[in-house]
């Protein structure tokens, strides 16, 4: 009997995240509560990190809704984004860093198994491997059982099931 298998990752396409931060600074210029306002969307494709800049808490928080609206338009898991604390900076302004989860961290993909495992599906087994974790059975059923339960389950990260081998 041949192992069927499929992953669970949790990736962001960081070109969607890209496209999402023009269309919402395109936004932000236009709108009237922003106009002689300091407000700035960075974005670190390298380190996958967002940075906005307003001049307050509330302009802030403002901020941050109008990204979070394009990053859903676009598909981009916001289950991903960990907001920072909001710290002052400079001339007065405040900037909060918020970091995109590219991958399953190891805490999340320990949970994942263990659910897995406390779910008793018979002879299905995840392995953790890397930033991924793989989940194995000889029946395709069971797979696809483990799939719906995983997609009813909260674990903090967007779960994409992919690499799927019948």
């Amino acid at each position: 009997m041949t192992q069927c298998s499929f992953d669970i990752t949790s990736n962001v396409d960081l070109q969607e995240v890209d496209n999402a931060l023009n269309q919402a600074r395109k936004e932000v210029a236009q709108r009237y509560d922003f106009k002689g306002a300091k407000a700035s969307i960075d974005f670190d494709q390298k380190e996958s990190k967002l940075v906005l800049t307003a001049d307050d808490e509330f302009k802030l928080n403002a901020l941050w809704e109008i990204v979070q609206t394009r990053l859903v338009r676009r598909n981009v898991p916001t289950k991903n984004l960990t907001r920072g604390t909001a710290t002052p900076a400079a001339n007065g302004t405040v900037r909060q860093e918020i970091s995109l989860q590219q991958g399953i961290p190891s805490e999340k993909a320990k949970d994942i198994v263990k659910y897995l495992k406390d779910a008793k599906l018979k002879k299905v087994q995840a392995s953790i491997q890397g930033d991924q974790v793989r989940v194995t059975s000889p029946s395709r059923d069971d797979l696809q059982e483990a799939m719906r339960q995983l997609r009813e389950q909260d674990f903090g990260v967007a779960l994409q099931f992919g690499n799927y081998r019948g």
